[in-house]
């Protein structure tokens, strides 16, 4: 008997609307666990090389974690995979929330969609049984409509929605995917994948149990967290502030992205941090599945239109409107959140590119004839919500900023590729790495494009104490200052690459363990032993986060990329202009240098590629 996991996969052949259910044992989960995992898997396996991203030939796999739906905090989260719009490369993109942990209860532990249908339609999940139900009636409407739409025609409030909107289905490339109006699959433009396959929703409800071998073990682990929840410090935050902390504490140490990254300290960052909106527009603190940390904020604010039922915005969010663009105004950023959430943008590409625009517009690249008028200035929060509108509707110059600041850049021409600030194709996410310089390493390794997802941050591990002091179990035992680029940092972060990578195979919230919060890493360990039955330790499942990365790898080699695309955009090696560490950059020497390294602990050539025994060691043979 399978415990954690049902043993079956959907399959969804849009082509011509049939659907079969795959069997499968338990050595492949053992292997590769779900999430990242088993959608690296299935596309080395099945996708074709060199595709576009947009065709029907795309496949879109949804994937929860081998521990998804435990009742424990954390084990909430999935994994959407396909090749990337925005990148061209490994497209990936993890959220919590409840669709997850439905999924499974409803008897699958992942779906895997190929083809596109002929006309809008809605895939319905319900207990072990699939069907593919029309949707023009809901092509081209917001995500809260679509949501109370479909939970009507299943007579069924509990009823869990993934779905798309307007940017999604306008293949917007950076368009993302949303569940419950407010946890995202935010980065890769996999929404845009969905858009292409015609696809508006997946709609699931289960009934089911999700097995687990002993569920003594599970209280326990839940108990010793649940006496952490009101002491630990990081956990206390993210319920009082949720992420919203962060924008206080990266501009006092000046690195708060801010003028598209030409500086790294914003004047104006105490009228949307946190803390204001703790005092004003917040109405509630949400949480996910089972988690009782509840980092989620909702806020309201009536003269905009802003609805709790889609949230609040996270840091993510305020410092990409916010300093990004120059804007101080909470509110416009609270509305902006919410378009995006209607639209399905995710916040990050969607401001980036708009800063990319802005600058554009002040060097006299763009101007009002281009923008419809729109005075596209630094500091115009109603510029930024009108460009959203553009964006998602593809209208005018919206269109162009459609495709992501890169490929804008290409479009506009005239010297404003200086202006942006991406790896891969991919935004960079709101951590300014002239002050994290692993974050750096991590932006341009990382096979899926910038990701501020894939390690631990800098910041966390500078000196002993309730964040550093949790890392022992992986023999790491000295701190490293964040702006160095010594051997040791780079052995870290590659250690702790391995653990974010196994949290994205297996279901895990980073909000929830070591390092970043509270829970042991033993007692990790123990809940992955107690669902599964499996007899695991630390090293498996560091070896198992290792293989995921090393497929994406090798996908991301199968479809041109090469170590020449691992590298930071120019503005980082420029130096910042003001904050606290003004003046300060990264050294091109110094990170080509860490890179080099990076690839030589990973087992890889000089020219970033997986040696044959590294790929024989992981059980990768078959990818030779």
């Amino acid at each position: 008997m399978p415990y954690g996991y049902n043993g079956k996969i959907l399959r969804v052949n849009l082509n011509n609307g049939s659907t079969m259910v795959e069997d499968i044992d338990e050595t492949f989960y053992r292997t590769y666990m779900g999430g990242s995992g088993l959608i690296s898997y299935y596309l080395l396996r099945e996708l074709k090389p060199r595709i576009d991203a947009l065709s029907a030939d795309n496949i879109l796999i949804f994937a929860p974690g081998v521990l998804t739906g435990t009742l424990l905090a954390g084990m909430c989260r999935f994994i959407v995979g396909a090749k990337s719009p925005l990148t061209g490369a490994f497209g990936q993109a993890e959220a919590g929330g409840w669709w997850g942990p439905e999924l499974k209860r409803a008897g699958f532990d992942a779906i895997i969609v190929e083809g596109r249908a002929a006309a809008p339609v809605y895939i319905y999940i319900k207990d072990g049984e699939a069907e593919i139900r029309d949707a023009s009636h809901l092509w081209g409407k917001k995500t809260g409509e679509v949501q109370d739409i479909i939970r009507q025609e299943s007579n069924d409030e509990r009823t869990r929605v993934v779905q798309i909107g307007l940017a999604g289905e306008n293949l917007v490339r950076y368009a993302c995917i949303v569940n419950e109006l407010k946890h995202f699959n935010g980065r890769n433009g996999l929404g845009a994948v969905m858009g292409s396959k015609n696809l508006k929703a997946i709609a699931v409800r289960g009934n089911m149990e999700i097995p687990v071998k002993d569920e003594d073990s599970i209280k326990a682990v839940r108990n010793r967290f649940a006496g952490l929840l009101n002491t630990h410090p990081l956990v206390k935050q993210l319920y009082s502030l949720g992420t919203s902390a962060t924008v206080m504490g990266n501009n006092a140490l000046g690195i708060l992205p801010t003028r598209n990254f030409k500086m790294g300290e914003f004047e104006g960052a105490s009228k949307i941090s946190g803390e204001t909106m703790v005092d004003t527009i917040l109405e509630k603190r949400e949480g996910c599945f089972a988690c009782p940390v509840r980092c989620k904020r909702a806020v309201k604010v009536e003269e905009y239109g802003v609805e709790t039922r889609y949230g609040g915005p996270e840091y993510e969010t305020l410092a990409s409107f916010g300093p990004l663009c120059m804007v101080d105004d909470l509110k416009i950023i609270a509305k902006a959140n919410q378009l995006c959430n209607q639209y399905t943008l995710d916040t990050i590409s969607t401001g980036a590119t708009i800063a990319f625009a802005m600058e554009c517009f002040e060097e006299g690249i763009i101007t009002k004839e281009d923008t419809d008028g729109i005075e596209l200035r630094f500091g115009n929060g109603q510029a930024v919500l009108q460009m959203i509108e553009k964006i998602a509707r593809r209208e005018g110059i919206g269109n162009i900023l459609a495709e992501g600041s890169e490929r804008a850049a290409k479009l506009i021409g005239k010297g404003s590729e200086r202006f942006l600030v991406t790896v891969k194709g991919q935004e960079l996410a709101m951590h300014d790495p002239r002050g994290k310089y692993a974050v750096g390493l991590g932006y341009a390794v990382s096979e899926r494009g910038a990701d501020h997802m894939i390690s631990t941050h800098d910041t966390m591990l500078a000196s002993h104490g309730i964040s550093f002091d949790t890392i022992a179990p992986f023999g790491i035992y000295e701190p490293t200052d964040p702006r160095e680029f010594s051997a040791l940092k780079v052995k870290t972060f590659t250690y702790l690459e391995y653990w974010w990578s196994f949290f994205n195979m297996a279901g895990i919230c980073d909000f929830v363990p070591v390092p970043r919060s509270a829970m042991p890493a033993s007692d990790v360990i123990e809940t992955l032993r107690a669902v599964t039955g499996w007899d695991t330790s630390l090293w498996e499942v560091l070896k198992a986060g290792e293989r995921a990365i090393n497929m994406a790898r090798m996908f991301d080699i199968r479809e041109g990329f090469t170590a020449e695309d691992d590298k930071l955009p120019e503005r980082v090696h420029e130096p910042i202009e003001n904050g606290l560490i003004k003046g300060g950059y990264i050294s091109k020497e110094e990170f080509e240098k860490a890179k080099r390294l990076y690839y030589s602990m990973m087992g890889w050539d000089e020219k970033g590629v997986p040696t044959e025994v590294k790929l024989l060691e992981l059980g990768l043979d078959w990818l030779n």
